[in-house]
């Protein structure tokens, strides 16, 4: 392994994120790790404004924020879908095109997804997580996962979240609403991202 990464040694992690499906996706990947799990829902916590160019900005400003407020290590996740046919959006943007008064409703961020999409023949998209794992003092390492897919019509699938029932990974012929949960986490870009980082920053995997 190599030693530029800052190795995680403490108790506990914050999961800087209010999103329900998100924290419980990436619970589970912490699951092996036997370490105490907290998120920024369940401590009240602010959501900071996500105004990054990338998905690394966002995911850094997100863990810092938490990390500050409450002085625990903290990982943020900043995921989105980028379609090819329109120049990469919603990308940074996914979450805010599901925005409605009252909350966020993906069902109508899929809806422009399509509309906007229109008669393109190009369905190419990627599924892109960046995660940052910030330190009380200020220390950050940062990684980046993506899944290569396409979207489909209509939705199929009720498992995931998101945008899940709209894209299909590259090889499979469901989508990621449709597959098992279990089989997603081994092959999601979260999964991949989390990888990247467990075997950068933690000692669970060696050997």
């Amino acid at each position: 392994m190599s030693n530029r990464y800052r190795q995680f040694t403490e108790d506990c992690l914050l999961v800087a994120s209010h999103n329900d499906g998100k924290v419980k996706e990436i619970a589970e990947l912490l699951k092996p790790l036997k370490i105490i799990v907290m998120s920024s829902k369940q401590l009240g916590l602010p959501e900071p404004i996500e105004d990054g160019e990338t998905f690394i900005d966002n995911a850094v400003l997100k863990a810092r924020s938490a990390c500050e407020i409450s002085k625990f290590p903290s990982l943020a996740d900043d995921s989105g879908l980028v379609v090819s046919a329109l120049a990469g959006r919603p990308g940074i943007y996914s979450a805010r095109w599901a925005e409605t008064h009252t909350g966020r409703d993906f069902q109508k961020a899929i809806s422009k997804v399509h509309r906007e999409l229109g008669k393109s023949e190009d369905r190419s998209a990627e599924f892109v997580c960046a995660l940052a794992l910030c330190w009380p003092d200020g220390h950050i390492e940062c990684f980046q996962g993506k899944i290569c897919g396409n979207i489909v019509w209509p939705p199929r699938g009720t498992t995931g979240f998101g945008y899940d029932p709209i894209f299909q990974a590259v090889g499979d012929n469901l989508t990621f609403a449709e597959i098992d949960p279990i089989e997603k986490q081994k092959k999601s870009h979260r999964a991949i991202a989390f990888n990247e980082m467990v075997n950068s920053c933690f000692n669970l995997y060696d050997g």
